[in-house]
């Protein structure tokens, strides 16, 4: 996934709101900028810390400036839970994630569950429906990515939502984006959410794929570069 423009460079002053922060230029000027975040950020919000910012075009936006990423010293961190999905999607159609290549057709926000729409809908005459979830992955903890950064209760539904396809008779595969490249391995998170990683155990048992992908991320975009092991899926 490449940028549509030229990222601005600034330092972080305070993330607030959960949505908000306020960055600083290069110029001097300080300005909000959107974060399209809602997770804890732990790790990643750090005020003094180098983001970079592109610029909002949506002539109904209230803020000029959304948050893409910030520089924790040891990596690029993609903070925008907007991406994800765009960078999933790209990496299956060009064949890099190669468990989920050679589908005849991929769609976007399909409505299925209870209430819910899947990230990622592929189907295939011959092999039938695939239901991908899609989670962005910025927590780090030692040299191991982890998810959630906070409780989520919404995660867990997506996970039951994924089993209950699979029940159906359908394949169903939960994708983890590690927006950073200094991470060694992935697992869940169980001290922050010990619910979401005994349903994730439970959806892996029952025949949920679990992947999980790395990025390599630049000024110029995030792309996904390899898988990552997953480790603490065991009773």
């Amino acid at each position: 996934m490449k940028f549509d423009s030229q990222l601005t460079r600034g330092t972080l002053v305070k993330r607030y709101k959960r949505f908000l922060a306020d960055v600083e230029l290069e110029t001097g000027e300080i300005i909000t900028a959107h974060c399209a975040n809602s997770g804890s950020m732990r790790g990643c919000a750090e005020p003094g810390w180098t983001v970079w910012l592109s610029p909002n075009t949506n002539p109904k936006a209230k803020l000029d400036w959304r948050w893409e990423m910030v520089d924790c010293g040891t990596s690029l961190i993609g903070i925008n839970t907007s991406r994800p999905n765009h960078i999933v999607e790209a990496a299956i159609l060009d064949g890099t994630i190669t468990e989920l290549s050679d589908y005849e057709t991929l769609k976007r926000e399909q409505k299925y569950g209870k209430a819910s729409r899947i990230d990622i809908l592929l189907s295939d005459s011959e092999k039938g429906l695939c239901y991908v979830e899609v989670k962005s992955v910025t927590l780090k903890v030692g040299d191991q990515a982890q998810f959630p950064d906070a409780v989520t209760i919404r995660g867990t539904k997506h996970l039951r939502e994924l089993m209950d396809m699979v029940a159906q008779g359908h394949r169903a595969a939960m994708v983890y984006l590690v927006q950073r490249s200094d991470c060694s391995s992935f697992a869940p998170a169980a001290d922050i959410d010990p619910v979401y990683r005994e349903t994730l155990i439970k959806a892996a048992n029952s025949g949920v794929e679990i992947l999980c992908y790395q990025c390599d991320l630049s000024e110029d975009g995030i792309e996904v570069n390899g898988t990552l092991p997953i480790s603490n899926l065991a009773d």
